[in-house]
C-alpha cells in the first residue's frame, strides 16, 4: 500500500516506484493497473463535487493445508483434567509500546515488541503446527490486540459456564500490567492431562520455550490471574458484555428496526443446542456412500443456475457424494431448448445472487421462467411428473416460493422479503427440524442441526395460519439474532404437500462435513460428515424406488 498525491501524475520517481511495485506483483501473478488513471479513484457526485481517493495495491497470498480437519478451536474446553501452557514466539521482552492498552490512555509508546529471532519465531511456529497435527491440542488463541489477558478471556466469552485460574509467576518480566496487555506475538495452547508429558518432551526437543499458566476452571465464570501476591478476579461474563459493546454500537448504525438493540440483548441467550438421532454415526459407510465412487449411479440430478449463482459447486459435491450423477444446467440451455430436464429426476436451484438479485427475491430469476417459452414448457413438464424431485436454497428458495411451487394451492401467496434487519444477515445458527413428511428431511424430525444463512431477503411472509403449511425447519429461536430474518413462525423452510418439494433458506449444502460448521461437539470432531447428508441420501433412494 502506498500514499498518493493528486499531483502524483507528475511525479516521475512515484511513476517508477509503481512500474517496480507492477512488475513485481506480475512475477507474483497478481495483475495491477497501471498508468496515470491508475493512481487515484474518482467518485463525482451529482452537485459536481468530485472525491479523489488514494490509490492502493493489495498483494493477496494463499497457504494450502494438508488437512482442513485438522484444527484447533480458540474455545476453551471446559475440563478440569488439562492445563494452559503459553509460548512466547517473539524472544524479545514484554512491551507496551503500540499496544491497546496504550492507546487506551492516549499513549503510543516508542517501545514496541519485536522479533527478536526469526529462526526462533518459524521453529514456534512449526512446532505448534505439528503438535495440531498430532492432534494433542484440545483448543489454542493467538495473542494479538488486546494482550494475554484478551485472548484468555475470548477463549471463554463463547461458552455459557466456566473460567480460568491463571498464575504468571513463571513469565520472566515482573510487571503483571505488561504481562497482561504486551502485545508480543505466541499462542494459548490447552493440552489435556493424557498429553502434557508428550508436548512438554516434545517443545523441548525442539528448543521451544513455554511456561504452564493455568488451568480451567468448569464450575467458575471468572478469570482469576495471580501473580506473586496478588490476586485478581474478572467476572467473564461482565466483561463479555463490554467486549460486545463495540460490535453493538456499530450494529445500531447498520441495523434496523430495532434488532441492534434485541442481538445486544438475546447474544448470550441463544446458545447453538445439537440433538443427533441415536442411529447417526458420522459415517459414510452408515449410508452406503462414498467419496472415491467413480462410476455413474444413473441417477440424475441437475443444478439449474442463472447469472449470479455462486452455490453451485458444494452442491454439486454434496449430491455427487450422496450418489447422484450431476448435471450443470444454465437459465440459456432451458430458454434455447438444449435443455428439456426430461431424463433428470431431480433439480436443484441454488444459492447466489441471480441477476446481482437487484429486482429481489429472485424475480427476475423467475421472470426468465415466465417469459421464456421453452424454459416453462421444461420446468412445467418437470413438475407434472410424479417421480420428481425438487430443491431450492436461499435465492433458489426464493424462486421456488416466487413461482409458487410449494404451495400452489394456497388461496394466499408466501412470500419473501427483505430482513426485518434491513441488512444481509450471514451467520451460522440452530434450527430444529420439526416432525414432517418431506422425502429429504422426514428422517431427520426432532433433531436440532447447525447451519449456514447468509441472505438479504429471507423473511417469510405467510398469510395463512401455520397448520397449513408444511414446515419442514424452523430456526431455534423466535427472536432476532437466532431467527436472523423474522419470519413468520421461526419458519427456515417449507415443502410441498407431497413431501417431494423442498424450499430452504439455509444451507444445508455448505454444513454437510463437520468442518464446515462453525460449532460441532468436540466429541464427534472424529464425523466424516454431520447429519445433513441423510437429506440428499433420502432423495437419492426416493428417486431408486420410483424405477
Amino acid at each position: 500500500m502506498w500514499p498518493c498525491r493528486s499531483q502524483a501524475g507528475e511525479d516521475a520517481r512515484l511513476y517508477r516506484a509503481v512500474e517496480a511495485l507492477s512488475n513485481f506483483c506480475c512475477a507474483i501473478g497478481v495483475n495491477v493497473p497501471t498508468g496515470k488513471d491508475s493512481l487515484s479513484m474518482t467518485q463525482q457526485y451529482p452537485n459536481g463535487q468530485k472525491v479523489i481517493a488514494p490509490g492502493t495495491v493489495i498483494v493477496s497470498s494463499g497457504g494450502e493445508v494438508s488437512d482442513v480437519r485438522k484444527v484447533v478451536s480458540p474455545v476453551l474446553a471446559n475440563d478440569s483434567k488439562s492445563a494452559l501452557y503459553y509460548i512466547d514466539f517473539s524472544f524479545d521482552r514484554q512491551k507496551l509500546g503500540g499496544s491497546a492498552f496504550a492507546q487506551t490512555f492516549e499513549k503510543v509508546g516508542s517501545d514496541v515488541p519485536t522479533v527478536a529471532d526469526a529462526d526462533y519465531f518459524a521453529n514456534c511456529f512449526n512446532a505448534v503446527q505439528e503438535l495440531i497435527n498430532r492432534e494433542w491440542l484440545m483448543a489454542g488463541h493467538d495473542i494479538s490486540a488486546g494482550g494475554l489477558v484478551t485472548t484468555l478471556l475470548e477463549m471463554t466469552f463463547a461458552n455459557e459456564k466456566g473460567g480460568m485460574r491463571i498464575n504468571l509467576q513463571e513469565l520472566k518480566d515482573d510487571d503483571v500490567v505488561k504481562n497482561l496487555f504486551a502485545e508480543n506475538p505466541g499462542v494459548v495452547i490447552q493440552v489435556s492431562n493424557e498429553h502434557q508429558h508428550a508436548v512438554c518432551d516434545f517443545l523441548d526437543a525442539q528448543g521451544v520455550g513455554y511456561t504452564q499458566i493455568g488451568v480451567p476452571t468448569p464450575q467458575t465464570r471468572s478469570l482469576v490471574v495471580q501473580k506473586g501476591n496478588n490476586e485478581y478476579s474478572f467476572d467473564i461474563n461482565s466483561l463479555r458484555e463490554t467486549w460486545y459493546l463495540t460490535s453493538y454500537r456499530l450494529d445500531s448504525k447498520q441495523s434496523f428496526n430495532g434488532t441492534a438493540k434485541k442481538r445486544w440483548l438475546n447474544y448470550k441467550k441463544q446458545p447453538i443446542e445439537l440433538k443427533f438421532s441415536k442411529e447417526f454415526t458420522g459415517k459414510l459407510q452408515q449410508y452406503g456412500i462414498s467419496a472415491d465412487r467413480r462410476t455413474a449411479s444413473g441417477v440424475k440430478a441437475a443444478i439449474i443456475r442463472e447469472k449470479g449463482t455462486n452455490g453451485e459447486r458444494e452442491m454439486a459435491y454434496a449430491l455427487y457424494l450422496a450418489g447422484f450423477d450431476v448435471k450443470d444446467v444454465t437459465m440459456t440451455d432451458l430458454i434455447s431448448g438444449r435443455e428439456t430436464l426430461q431424463d433428470i429426476s431431480m433439480i436443484v436451484f441454488c444459492g447466489g445472487f441471480s441477476n446481482s438479485d437487484v429486482l429481489g427475491s429472485a424475480k427476475g430469476w423467475a421472470g426468465a421462467f415466465l417469459y421464456n417459452p421453452k424454459a416453462k414448457e421444461a420446468l412445467d413438464k418437470f413438475y407434472a411428473r410424479k417421480d420428481t424431485l425438487s430443491l431450492g436454497i436461499c435465492n433458489g428458495c426464493q424462486l421456488m416460493v416466487e413461482l409458487n411451487l410449494i404451495n400452489p394451492e394456497h388461496e394466499h401467496h408466501t412470500h419473501l422479503t427483505h430482513n426485518t434487519s434491513q441488512k444481509f444477515e450471514s451467520a451460522f445458527l440452530g434450527l430444529t427440524i420439526p416432525q414432517n413428511n418431506s422425502v429429504m428431511l422426514g428422517t431427520l424430525s426432532g433433531s436440532k442441526l447447525g447451519i449456514w444463512v447468509a441472505h438479504g431477503e429471507g423473511r417469510f411472509y405467510m398469510p395463512e395460519p401455520e397448520d397449513k403449511y408444511h414446515i419442514v425447519a424452523k430456526y431455534n429461536y423466535a427472536e432476532y439474532p437466532g431467527n436472523p430474518n423474522g419470519s413468520d413462525y421461526n419458519v427456515a423452510g417449507i415443502c410441498s404437500a407431497d413431501g417431494r418439494h423442498l424450499a430452504m433458506m439455509p444451507h444445508l449444502e455448505r454444513s454437510i462435513f463437520a468442518w464446515q460448521n462453525a460449532y460441532y461437539p468436540r466429541e464427534r470432531k472424529a464425523d466424516e460428515v454431520t447429519p445433513w447428508i441423510e437429506a440428499f441420501v433420502n432423495a437419492r433412494k426416493w428417486i431408486e424406488n420410483q424405477h
